[in-house]
């Protein structure tokens, strides 16, 4: 139905006759002349009507905006007076010579030329695709996934599917259950990564799988989340972490430079433990200078409990952020500041005003001056490496009060004041996280997953002394998003029910969920590592959009609801009865009596 798209013509066309297919953008009625702006996938060009084309004249006085349409004429080049500069094809128009309406639109519930809320998008999702700039987004996704399918196949990958109804595995998040109408009472569940296939793989001598791939998980959602998302996934046998992480660092590198034309340089590589400390965050925005600094040992004897309880905690932590220029902040600024750290389990924020360093105390202006002499000033300045016209913040409280605090200030401070380089790009690897962490009930749960092995133990050495172990597990990180994650593998079943010992899983439990891997372990297991990219999340950022809807053709919402297809939805009874399941309403409480 058409010879060229409507964004692809250029000057080269110039002369020729072309058939387009696609919408009404925008349409002027000059009275002697009728303009449209025509748009498709690739663009907009600007097609005229004569009335020396009579027929096809009389029809384009009944365009209006969205019309699906098609005609057919001949390129021109536009009076250089009229050169479009802000449109591709802004060099040249169409002279229709014939034109037909494919489909008339009712006026829309969209306004193209306001912002509409995310709702109305969200329930109109088909026409909000329409606008160039989520065409755009969805073109750059189509590009991006294309050019890793080409890497992986170029390093000896091999595609492999895994299965979409799987049994139910501890990950880290909800399951979403489908019920079995042959095996009554009994459920699938809809995996949340491939990660038990695509080891099986490994065992299986498929030493290089890769898959981009759907994963569901029911849990709380944020701006970058969905419960379906997607993965590239990737599994090798016979490599090393090191060994893993430059061809997924290359694969990367060669993306932004496909995408965007950026050399991203050489990731630096961060352990968990520095992260934390300098940036209060595993996923660290490297384009913030800001950091924290330790000043506990400076405190341990100051006649303020504020700062010397959590000084002389073995679980406690002091530290303090510098601000440059943050001398000129506000009252009302530091107390919002103050608020904002509360909901981290903060109890407040004492801050310093380094007016005239040289002038000690008088030089300051501080709620805590008073408790201060000279001597701890001036080791206080200096360890912060303060200057005229900063401040510094304190955090003082247990760890991981301070840690959170701070880190979601520094990122705050950083946005609020300027001092973040957004137009940079700064990725790196964090690597040796704990292999263990608390979980909350007085047991022990996986940081990452029940499969990532440990740094340099015997099972004997984990066994007692759990909390001390080290994952040997890797994060990418790029401009304060976790990009992908992966580790290094359990390849000895002796170890791995030793981790699920750890973690509170009994031999029954072990087998009923895990059986079919622990067998698998039996049999020659090559060593094997792998590693998880967030697709979305690449897209967003590759896209520069910070909502992960924007990049998904068909999103949910932070409710996990379609609202296009009204999804989820009830199921009707008679199919629930062929899948012996009841819904049964949760009974109310009952009412106090008066």
């Amino acid at each position: 139905m058409r010879t060229e798209y409507c964004g692809q013509l250029n000057a080269s066309h110039v002369g020729q006759e072309v058939t387009l297919c696609g919408w009404v953008n925008r349409r002027r009625d000059l009275g002697g002349l009728i303009f449209i702006d025509m748009r498709d996938r690739d663009g907009v060009v600007q097609v005229f009507f004569d009335p020396d084309r009579q027929d096809a004249f009389t029809l384009a006085s009944e365009l209006r905006n969205e019309f699906c349409i098609q005609l057919t004429g001949v390129v021109r080049a536009r009076p250089e007076s009229q050169v479009n500069k802000e449109m591709s094809t802004g060099e040249v128009e169409v002279f229709a010579t014939a034109l037909t309406i494919i489909n008339r639109s009712e006026p829309l519930p969209l306004d193209a030329n306001q912002t509409n809320t995310e709702e109305a998008r969200l329930k109109y999702r088909y026409l909000d695709l329409r606008r160039p700039e989520m065409a755009t987004r969805l073109k750059t996704r189509a590009r991006i996934t294309s050019f890793v399918r080409r890497f992986m196949d170029g390093h000896d990958f091999l595609d492999i599917e895994t299965p979409m109804l799987t049994k139910a595995t501890p990950e880290g998040a909800r399951d979403y259950l489908v019920p079995s109408r042959v095996h009554k009472g009994k459920f699938y569940a809809l995996p949340q990564s491939p990660q038990l296939f695509k080891q099986l793989l490994m065992m299986s001598g498929f030493d290089r799988y890769y898959q981009i791939v759907k994963c569901f998980r029911d849990e709380d959602l944020r701006a970058d989340r969905q419960p379906e998302f997607t993965q590239i996934d990737v599994e090798t046998s016979f490599m090393t972490a090191p060994q893993v992480r430059e061809v997924m660092e290359k694969l990367v590198r060669e993306l932004w430079q496909e995408i965007l034309s950026v050399d991203l340089g050489d990731f630096p590589i961060m352990t968990f433990a520095e992260a934390m400390r300098r940036f209060g965050s595993d996923k660290p925005d490297l384009r913030n200078p800001l950091e924290l600094v330790d000043v506990a040992d400076l405190l341990k004897t100051i006649d303020f409990k504020v700062f010397s309880g959590p000084a002389n905690d073995a679980k406690g932590r002091v530290a303090v952020i510098r601000v440059p220029g943050g001398a000129q902040l506000s009252r009302k600024q530091i107390d919002e500041y103050g608020k904002f750290i509360e909901i981290y389990g903060a109890k407040g924020l004492a801050y310093i005003k380094v007016n005239e360093k040289e002038k000690g105390l008088e030089g300051i202006s501080s709620p805590v001056a008073k408790f201060l002499n000279e001597t701890l000033l001036a080791a206080l300045l200096e360890r912060a490496a303060a200057e005229d016209g900063d401040i510094l913040f304190f955090g003082a409280d247990s760890a991981k009060v301070v840690t959170d605090a701070l880190g979601a200030l520094r990122l705050k401070l950083g946005r609020d004041l300027g001092l973040t380089d957004l137009a940079s790009w700064k990725p790196l690897w964090v690597i040796d996280f704990p292999m263990f962490e608390d979980d909350g009930e007085g047991g022990l749960a996986a940081m990452h997953h029940p499969f990532t092995s440990p740094r340099d133990m015997t099972p004997e050495a984990l066994e007692s002394n759990p909390v001390s172990a080290i994952a040997n597990a890797y994060d990418m990180v790029l401009n304060g998003y976790e990009v992908g994650g992966g580790s290094v593998r359990i390849h000895s079943s002796v170890m791995q029910q030793t981790v699920f010992r750890i973690l509170g899983i009994n031999e029954q439990e072990q087998r009923e969920k895990f059986g079919f891997l622990l067998d698998a372990l039996k049999y020659g297991t090559p060593p094997h590592a792998g590693l998880a990219f967030g697709l979305d999340r690449l897209v967003m950022l590759l896209t520069g959009t910070e909502n992960i809807r924007d990049v998904i053709a068909f999103p949910k919402t932070t409710a996990a609801a379609c609202l296009m297809t009204e999804a989820p939805s009830y199921a009707n009874p008679a199919s629930l009865a062929e899948l012996s399941i009841a819904v049964v309403a949760k009974a109310k409480p009952a009412q106090d009596a008066e």
